[in-house]
């Protein structure tokens, strides 16, 4: 063996060990997927846009012109962390997510408004903005993070990508395959996932959650639209957040209020069809960006969209 075939073996075992290490080889590599190291090529560019974050614990974070997302990955702690979908409020129609993660890598803080907008909103153990759980006896089971992923599609009109999630419940071994798109000019992604029970595509008790932040949000809802929605307001700004269904796959909606910190929801209960199958739309609305700017507008505008 030579000393360059050495060097050469060496190095492909240390960027396993690195992948273990760092995501557990979270990622499904596409040709569309960005570098681990964003080199900032989103700068002031209109996209709908999403990528792994290895640099922030492996989240997964997604944005268009209007609105951005994130969801914890695989390095993120067990306490304090869960599948739900956190908002990253934004009041320009350009990339941000590059930047801000870049920003934080800096020492600059995307809790803090430096202009473009910035993430106030808690997640934490709970739903967030519309994630799913199953439900039973009273009770939501949830994932904690994201598995793997896969992008589909990102940088131009239409970002796209596959989530997985698979956790224990009192029924068995739940696996959702979360595939989430968010095209340019809207406030909502879609969610078109695939469940399966020990392996098998299954009809299951799903529960869609929309947080109020330990009640410090008002709730609304309208089971002729299949509506949940929520609306507070955050440093001087109101937040509008909430989930859709095709109404007729509603079973029911309620407001549930909890002592233990995350755990108040408004929840649409659901459930997929005989080959593990359930769609719906998610999102947000800020204020602070000027275009939907109260609690009406915000409702009325759910309501408009089809599911």
């Amino acid at each position: 063996m030579t000393k360059n075939h050495s060097i050469s073996i060496k190095s492909t075992l240390v960027l396993l060990a690195s992948c273990l290490f760092f995501t557990g080889c979270v990622g499904t590599k596409t040709k569309n997927e960005p570098a681990a190291k964003a080199e900032l090529a989103s700068a002031n560019k209109v996209m709908a846009y999403g990528r792994f974050v290895p640099e922030r614990r492996d989240d997964f974070a997604w944005e268009n012109d209007k609105v951005a997302f994130r969801v914890y990955g695989p390095a993120a702690p067990l306490k304090g962390h869960s599948s739900g979908v956190d908002a990253w409020l934004k009041r320009v129609d350009y990339s941000i997510i590059d930047k801000w993660y870049q920003g934080h890598v800096n020492g600059i803080s995307y809790h803090v408004d430096h202009g473009e907008g910035y993430d106030p909103y808690h997640t934490g153990i709970s739903r967030g903005v519309g994630a799913t759980a199953i439900w039973l006896d009273g009770k939501a089971y949830a994932a904690h993070s994201y598995k793997s992923y896969k992008i589909h599609e990102s940088g131009a009109n239409l970002v796209s990508f596959t989530l997985e999630y698979e956790w224990y419940t009192p029924l068995g071994i739940v696996k959702e395959m979360k595939t989430i798109s968010l095209p340019l000019g809207t406030h909502l992604f879609k969610v078109d996932s695939v469940f399966t029970l020990d392996g098998k595509p299954s009809s299951l008790p799903i529960a869609i959650g929309v947080a109020t932040h330990d009640e410090k949000a008002d709730v609304f809802f309208n089971k002729e639209t299949g509506r949940i929605s929520a609306w507070e307001v955050i440093d001087d700004f109101g937040i509008g957040t909430g989930a859709i269904v095709d109404p007729e796959l509603v079973t029911d909606i309620k407001h549930i209020p909890s002592d233990v910190k995350d755990e108040s929801h408004i929840w649409m209960f659901t459930s997929s069809d005989k080959f593990g199958k359930l769609s719906y739309k998610a999102g947000f609305a800020w204020e602070g960006a000027g275009e939907i700017t109260t609690n009406q507008q915000w409702q009325t505008y759910l309501d408009k969209v089809h599911p």
